[in-house]
Order: structure tokens, then C-alpha cells, then sequence
């Protein structure tokens, strides 16, 4: 009787925890593009962007980011240092979304190529804060000094894992549980 008591409890605690565990991620690739300013007048040397100019959501945006209009205009916060890594809360802001980057990385940095990626946290629209990842590209463009068009996507990392962490703990208690019942008789 006690056995059947312990194991209804325990089944009954771990059907509430899976039903609290269905986290609302943030899932898909964000795409944007627009005008960086640098701190130099060369890709080879600049360290930071002082300035985002004309950002907008390009095409091909997928998931949670679908419903974002191909033009919208993106919020972008100056400057953004990324040599040494520095942390950028809200880099980006559009369509109800927001990415905090938390390190960035250069990847590749010559006189005519610049890419860069990155890790951080992207939030809003009522979905739990998801870790996303980050990438940064430009070329050099004549004559135009330290001003570079840029491409720039986003893709969230986040994975739900559907409460499958909370069920093998749950049933590993209720192993515990026969395991201590059965020795406590004999």
C-alpha cells in the first residue's frame, strides 16, 4: 500500500514538472543588412564599428523571425567593439526581438574582408530568452573610407528539450523509491 502511495505521488509530481518544462524557444534564421562605419579607414586594422546606418531585414528569415517584413528597419546599437570581444546588450532590436551579444570572435580579418561571429541571448515577443548565434561579414568598397556595407544573420540556438530531463529524474526516483521499499522489508 505505502508502494503504490509513493509511486502515485512521484508519478503525479513528475507529470506537473513536465507540463511546467515546455519552454517557448526561440527558433529560426534572422537575416540583415546595411551600412558599419569603422574606427579606421581599413578592415585590416579597425577594431569596433562607431556607427549602423540603413539596416534593414533581408529575406529568407525563418522560424520565429517569419513574420518580420523583408524591409523593416533595425535598431542597432553603436558602438560595437568587437576587438577586444565586448559584450553589446541590445546589438539588435526588430520586429518585438532583441540580441544581447555576450562574446564575439574575429574569424577572418584582411584589407578587403571582415567576418566576425558571436554568441548572445535574443528575447521578446513572450518567448523565453534563447542563446543565438551571431555573424558579421563585409567587404571593403572604394572609396568610401571606413564606411562598408555589411550582412549580418542571427539563428537561434535554443532547443527545448520537452521535458525528457524532468521524466529520467522522475523515474529514477521511483526506482529509488521500490529499490528502499524492497530492502526495508527484508
Amino acid at each position: 500500500m505505502m508502494l503504490s502511495k509513493t509511486c502515485a505521488v512521484i508519478a503525479v509530481a513528475c507529470g506537473m514538472a513536465f507540463a511546467g518544462a515546455q519552454a517557448a524557444q526561440i527558433t529560426g534564421l534572422l537575416n540583415i543588412s546595411g551600412t558599419a562605419t569603422f574606427n579606421t579607414n581599413s578592415l585590416a586594422t579597425a577594431t569596433a564599428v562607431t556607427n549602423f546606418s540603413d539596416v534593414t531585414v533581408g529575406g529568407g528569415n525563418t522560424g520565429s523571425f517569419s513574420g518580420i517584413p523583408i524591409g523593416s528597419a533595425v535598431a542597432m546599437t553603436s558602438p560595437y567593439i568587437f576587438t577586444p570581444s565586448t559584450s553589446t546588450p541590445s546589438l539588435w532590436s526588430v520586429g518585438g526581438f532583441t540580441f544581447d551579444l555576450l562574446t564575439s570572435t574575429v574569424t577572418m580579418q584582411t584589407n578587403n574582408f571582415l567576418s566576425i561571429k558571436g554568441t548572445g541571448i535574443i528575447s521578446g515577443n513572450n518567448y523565453d530568452p534563447t542563446r543565438g548565434v551571431w555573424a558579421f561579414t563585409t567587404q571593403s568598397a572604394s572609396g568610401k573610407g571606413g564606411t562598408f556595407t555589411f550582412s549580418a544573420n542571427t539563428g537561434a540556438a535554443g532547443v527545448a528539450d520537452g521535458g525528457m530531463t524532468v521524466a529520467l529524474l522522475g523515474a529514477g526516483l521511483i526506482g529509488l523509491a521500490l529499490f528502499r521499499m524492497k530492502f526495508a522489508r527484508g
